[in-house]
Parts: C-alpha cells; sequence; structure tokens
C-alpha cells in the first residue's frame, strides 16, 4: 500500500519492473515545448519523479540526483513532477540550478498512468525513481511506499554509475 501525507492512496497504472522497456512520453518542458523520451537520444537516464518541486524533499531528491551526476556526458537525470511548467522553471531559478530538466505531467497525467505513480486521490505523481539504459531499458526501479519519505539515493546512483 502507498500513502501519502499518512493516508493510503489509489496508484492508476502498471509498476514497471527492472527489464521492462520504459514507456515514451510527451511531457512539457519549461520552455513550453513539448518533450519525449527519445529527445534524450541513447543517454542512460535517471528519472526522478517527485509530488511536487516546492516541497523539501522533492527538491533534496532533485538537487542530490542533479549534483551528483553533474558532468556526466553519457547520463541525463530527467526530473517529473505534475507540476506546472512555470512553477518548476521558477523553482530552477530560485535554487541556481540552470541546467536542471524539468518535465511537467500536468496535462493529461499520461506519464503518471503508464508509470503507475498518478495518485488518484490528489492528481500528483507517488515519488519513484527509475534509472535507464542507453536502450530505454529499466535497471533500477524504486516505488516508494511512503511518499513522504526519500528514495534511496546511494542504490539508485551506484547504478546510473556503473552504466
Amino acid at each position: 500500500m502507498t500513502t501519502f501525507i499518512g493516508k493510503p492512496v489509489t496508484l492508476v497504472g502498471p509498476q514497471l519492473r527492472v527489464g521492462d522497456k520504459a514507456p515514451d512520453f510527451v511531457l512539457m518542458a519549461n520552455d513550453l515545448t513539448l518533450k519525449s523520451l527519445n529527445d534524450f537520444g541513447k543517454k542512460c537516464k535517471i528519472i526522478s519523479v517527485v509530488p511536487s518541486i516546492d516541497t523539501g524533499i522533492c527538491d533534496a531528491q532533485t538537487r542530490r540526483f542533479n549534483e551528483e551526476l553533474a558532468g556526466t556526458d553519457n547520463l541525463v537525470v530527467i526530473t517529473v513532477s505534475a507540476d506546472l511548467p512555470f512553477a518548476q522553471a521558477r523553482w530552477c531559478g530560485a535554487a541556481g540550478l540552470d541546467g536542471v530538466i524539468t518535465l511537467s505531467d500536468y496535462y493529461d497525467h499520461a506519464f503518471g498512468k503508464a508509470y503507475g505513480l498518478l495518485m488518484r486521490e490528489w492528481n500528483l505523481l507517488a515519488r519513484a525513481v527509475f534509472v535507464l539504459n542507453e536502450n530505454n531499458e529499466i535497471v533500477y526501479v524504486e516505488y516508494l511506499d511512503n511518499v513522504n519519505e526519500h528514495p534511496d539515493y546511494d542504490a539508485a546512483l551506484a547504478v546510473a554509475k556503473n552504466l
């Protein structure tokens, strides 16, 4: 069972597993352009999913993955939330993190449904981390049972750094 602020939530969509091909997506970037998984090419990817960029754990999660993997040529960190692109852009500016890639699933929640992360009761995304290889195959996944906890940064980073 998954909880958010101490209450059970219903996650819409299937939970993905190691070995699955990551579903493609179309999400909105801060500049209001649409981005798909294929736009990131053959790079390995960390998809860091957060409920809202403006909260303490989500802020820490976004910073940690981006700071630890800065300058890694073959890897891209993608932060996904249901926040409006304007809020994501404001957060990036206030945080002084210009190179952070934030994508928004606010419009139709198709990403949340495809990745099994849409919290029906809140229309927000549950917290999760996916590490994809260059072929967009999932090599690491963590769905958090308690959305209000930090992910296992060390485990995800160890996998990502070894790709």
